[in-house]
């Protein structure tokens, strides 16, 4: 369609830009004495997250369209990387897969140790 703008993935990509700023913020911060991270809640978009910041957090933001559809995505970010667990934003498969955090290779990753033992 003419003119006709992809606005989930936008508002996706503008969210995941916050998340990114919000989590290198947290990770700057004071320790916290609850395991709250971070709780924002803005007139068209909330974020939440809670755990412990550079080793295991659990959380959800979600925003509204101008068409008044409220998207969510709940996600993990653990030694094994950012996962989403659930989404109405994001895509589901011809066949029905979606995102449910088993996505992807979910071994930790050792970075140049591992490369240096698959060396030798």
């Amino acid at each position: 369609m003419a003119g006709h703008t992809n606005f989930p993935f936008l508002s996706l990509l503008k969210v995941a830009s916050v998340v990114v700023v919000v989590v290198a913020a947290a990770a700057l911060g004071e320790a916290r004495p609850s395991d709250t991270v971070f709780n924002y809640e803005g007139q068209d978009h909330k974020h939440y997250q809670k755990g412990e910041t550079g080793r295991k957090v659990e959380g959800y933001y979600s925003w509204f369209s101008p068409e008044g559809q409220e998207f969510y995505v709940k996600y993990v970010a653990d030694e094994l990387g950012y996962r989403v667990l659930e989404s109405n934003a994001l895509p589901v498969s011809s066949w029905g897969a979606t995102p449910d955090g088993h996505q992807g290779n979910l071994e930790p990753y050792h970075g140049d140790a591992q490369a240096a033992d698959a060396a030798h």
